[in-house]
């Protein structure tokens, strides 16, 4: 295909997140409110009553946990701006210059994009996942458009 006949990457700014990890974390929270709630009102009462106000606080807390990671797979997200590039991976949001990004990969099997960075280190990109099969290529060509037009000095 010619360079000249490729589609030209959406407008700016733009933003890409994984579809898979989403609904399963969505499902994965719900899932686990309702049993756990269902779980405790057919306990007798009898049984309630064991447990004290340390025990079900560990239980609140453990489930906290659940969902805070939960909620950090599906807070992931990609950002292309005009003059930089937003990448959040769980809680840790990075941000990249154009020119500090090389490449855009997204090999077969690949379970995100991996952004080859000028200093030599990649970076991976957790807002694009391999799992959401044609919708993650077409926002790694989509990325990578960008990248080469915007990378570029002047």
């Amino acid at each position: 295909m010619p360079a000249g006949s490729e589609p030209s990457p959406p407008e700016l700014p733009v933003t890409w997140r994984p579809l898979g990890p989403r609904v399963v974390g969505i499902a994965v929270g719900a899932g686990l409110l309702v049993i756990c709630v269902f779980s405790w009102f057919t306990f007798d009462e009898e049984t309630q009553e064991k447990f004290n106000a340390f025990q079900l606080g560990t239980l609140f807390a453990l489930g906290l946990m659940g969902f805070t990671g939960l909620h950090a797979l599906t807070r992931s997200r990609v950002e292309a701006h005009r003059d930089r590039l937003v990448v959040v991976n769980g809680y840790r949001r990075r941000e990249y210059a154009w020119a500090q990004v090389v490449a855009v990969r997204l090999p077969p099997g690949a379970p995100w994009v991996t952004l080859d960075l000028a200093d030599g280190e990649t970076a991976p990109a957790m807002g694009i996942q391999g799992s959401d099969g044609a919708r993650a290529q077409q926002a790694a060509r989509d990325l990578r458009g960008w990248v080469a037009r915007l990378s570029e000095p002047g």
